[in-house]
């Protein structure tokens, strides 16, 4: 039987290229399910073509619009619980997770709750739910793939390092001879010296403090390797995408903080590096395609043809290396910060940062108010632990209204 597979986010860059990807893998991969938030012409482009059993569009005013332009013979979810009925379709084998913001965290859950296999691409589950979602993934034998191009780059090294150290076995849910879990082996993570997440450095690398307070928006927005989003583009400008990823990496690979470190790569070949106890440095390249990492997270523990560009390091000539500086981009320290506080921290400090960088993008701060404002949320917010989905998102909400009043008050 092919492999079903549900896109959440079908609309936007990672969903085009996993549905490119699919095209390229052939019959032995079918697309059971789509959403999109309000894109309902490319939605229903999408569906004429893969004809899903479910597509999802989560603004509601869309839903009849999206009704008049599909022939009736494709069911139609809406709403904000949408996304988690179309994961729990008994024919979804795999969910590529691709919804920007707090709005794909309970259908990440929700996919992780089923036993899914659960590609993650956006930040958000583990940022804001790591501990969360990686407990329920165990508990149900739920198996977590990255997507985005560092973890995916660290779990292939990790894969192919795997002799000796069960690494493979505790993502894919089996067990030792003797039926001891893998999750809690040991061996699984002692190997590992440092993991090394690259960065390219975005449009201000090399800049100082002093330069970046003066940084328009179309200067934020022009990055040199990446073509993406708008709020991920920032993100990346304020090296808050790799303050995000620092966190997503303790909780994938379930190695303290300490031990993980961003280096700046501006080249985006290296895509990231692991240390290993002996000395060993491995290193997953290629050029800069999402399509890879899209393509080892359906196809895992297989490796098949795909459509990725091939590398020629005979053109690139030399590979440069550097640490940023923590004192310019404040989201760096902020993360370690974030992940020892523990609790509803990581939740607060990725909706500071949405609400921020949304007013940024609205023309209605500067570019160094957005970490400000972030910083400003956090020194506000008092930690509670997480029992479930409830104080994740009660803290994602008072972040983003504290941003508001912050703004109104100084204004």
């Amino acid at each position: 039987m092919p492999q079903g597979v549900v896109i959440l986010g079908s609309t936007g860059s990672i969903g085009r290229n996993a549905l490119r990807v699919i095209d390229a893998l052939g019959p032995d991969y079918r697309v059971v399910g789509l959403s999109a938030h309000r894109n309902i012409e490319l939605l229903a482009q999408q569906a004429r073509r893969y004809k899903p059993h479910s597509v999802a569009v989560t603004h509601a005013d869309s839903v009849a619009g999206l009704r008049a332009l599909l022939d009736g013979r494709t069911e139609i979810l809406s709403g904000p619980d949408s996304l988690t009925q179309l994961v729990q379709d008994g024919q979804a084998d795999t969910v590529l997770t691709a919804v920007v913001g707090a709005a794909g965290l309970p259908s990440a859950l929700a996919a992780a709750r089923a036993g899914k296999r659960l590609a993650i691409a956006n930040k958000e589950p583990l940022v804001m739910a790591g501990e969360l979602l990686t407990r329920t993934a165990r508990e149900h034998g739920s198996t977590l793939l990255p997507v985005d191009s560092e973890h995916s780059a660290v779990f292939q090294v990790l894969h192919g390092s795997a002799n000796g150290c069960g690494y493979e076995a505790r993502h894919v849910g089996r067990q030792t001879s003797d039926g001891t879990s893998l999750a809690t082996d040991p061996r699984s993570t002692s190997i590992i010296e440092r993991i090394l997440l690259t960065g390219s450095g975005g449009p201000f690398r090399g800049a100082g403090a002093r330069e970046l307070q003066e940084a328009t928006l179309e200067q934020a927005l022009s990055h040199p390797t990446w073509r993406m989003g708008p709020k991920i583009t920032i993100d990346s400008a304020t090296l808050m995408n790799k303050a995000l990823e620092v966190i997503e990496a303790r909780w994938l690979f379930e190695v303290p903080v300490e031990r993980i470190e961003v280096l700046i790569h501006p080249e985006s070949i290296v895509h990231s590096l692991v240390e290993f106890v002996d000395g060993s440095v491995l290193a997953q390249l290629g050029e800069p395609d999402m399509c890879l990492p899209i393509q080892y997270a359906l196809t895992y523990p297989r490796r098949v043809r795909g459509l990725s560009k091939r590398l020629r390091l005979e053109e690139i000539g030399a590979l440069h290396f550097e640490r940023p500086d923590p004192s310019t981009f404040r989201a760096l320290p902020l993360a370690y910060e974030v992940v020892r506080a523990g609790g509803t921290a990581a939740a607060v400090f990725n909706a500071a940062n949405e609400a921020a960088v949304a007013e940024f993008l609205a023309g209605r701060v500067r570019f160094p108010q957005i970490m400000e404002l972030v910083e400003h949320c956090l020194n506000r917010h008092t930690v509670r632990p997480i029992t479930g989905l409830v104080e994740l998102l009660e803290a994602d909400a008072w972040a983003r209204k504290e941003v508001k009043d912050r703004l109104c008050v100084s204004r």
